[in-house]
């Protein structure tokens, strides 16, 4: 089943905060359907940047826009309390207006861990983590009261008031690559987020995608859950083998091969500014789109996709 096709941007926040309000009004205005921040302590890849903190700034940009959906891309469960991450949740929904997006990762930065004095968990803890922390906000952001009793988290007599203006809570999106992780999506996802592991060819990118798709589909299958009910959306960041931006063709050429491997939410970076200063390589940056470029596509590429 093929769902309507969905584009966003993401915006790393390592500009200064009156530029990324400004980008924001301008992917709201120009129509793109989501923007989104990341949530790390600082950017993995390159720490002495500036970066300011995901869940404070996507609450305050969100009073910055109107229309377009907002999300972190995505949460890191290492970094949160799990009940107060719901509760920023509900917060960000109310102080949008109904328009949050909640992102839900496994996280994995080494920097995340070594800079906040958090352990490091092994795969498999942390894929276990993980299902338990989606568990504790999904139930959370549905019910009025949680108790929650897990292997690594507890929750006794949580009380949420007021409920979500979204229901029967603002959308959850999973960021899964390895099956147990892709589980838990085909569990309690609303859409699936994926990204292109470094280093792949174009074809092998191309196949791990389609790959991972499958396995979510029988995944749902095998808990009587209707594949089609979860979106699934690729984060096309600055590691992918490939640049879409490189011409009006090369983006649609992009699209219309991840679309036929099952996805119908594409996600960009803009980043081009800052980079090449804070000493990005240059293939990353081509890799990322600026202004001029993001609003050509939602004026004229992307609603000739649409169509």
């Amino acid at each position: 089943m093929k769902r309507e096709l969905r584009f966003g941007v993401a915006t790393l926040q390592n500009a200064p905060w009156n530029t990324l309000v400004e980008r924001w009004q301008c992917l709201d205005e120009f129509g793109f359907d989501s923007a989104w921040v990341a949530d790390h302590f600082v950017n993995p890849f390159f720490p002495s940047e500036p970066f300011l903190e995901g869940w404070t700034l996507l609450s305050a940009l969100a009073t910055h826009t109107r229309r377009i959906r907002l999300g972190t891309m995505v949460t890191n469960i290492s970094l949160h309390n799990l009940a107060v991450l719901a509760k920023q949740a509900l917060t960000v929904d109310h102080v949008s207006g109904g328009r949050l997006e909640l992102g839900v990762g496994a996280g994995g930065a080494p920097a995340d861990h070594t800079m906040t004095g958090i352990p490091d968990w092994d795969p498999p803890e942390r894929a276990a983590r993980l299902r338990e922390a989606v568990e504790i906000v999904d139930r959370m952001l549905r019910d009025e009261v949680t108790t929650y009793r897990g292997r690594y988290y507890q929750v006794e007599g949580a009380e949420m008031h007021p409920a979500p203006i979204q229901k029967p809570r603002p959308p959850l999106t999973v960021a899964a690559l390895a099956p147990k992780s892709l589980r838990t999506a085909a569990r309690y996802a609303d859409s699936w987020n994926s990204l292109v592991d470094p280093g792949l060819s174009v074809q092998q990118a191309l196949e791990t995608t389609r790959q991972r798709n499958e396995m979510l589909d029988e995944y749902c299958t095998q808990i009587g859950r209707d594949p089609g009910e979860i979106s699934r959306s690729l984060l096309a960041w600055p590691f992918m083998p490939e640049t879409p931006f490189d011409s009006d063709d090369a983006f649609h050429d992009f699209v219309g091969r991840y679309r036929e491997v099952g996805i119908d939410e594409f996600i960009f970076y803009w980043l081009r500014e800052e980079a090449l200063e804070y000493g990005y390589d240059r293939s990353m940056v081509e890799r990322s789109a600026d202004r001029a470029t993001l609003e050509r596509l939602a004026g004229e590429v992307i609603p000739a996709l649409r169509a």
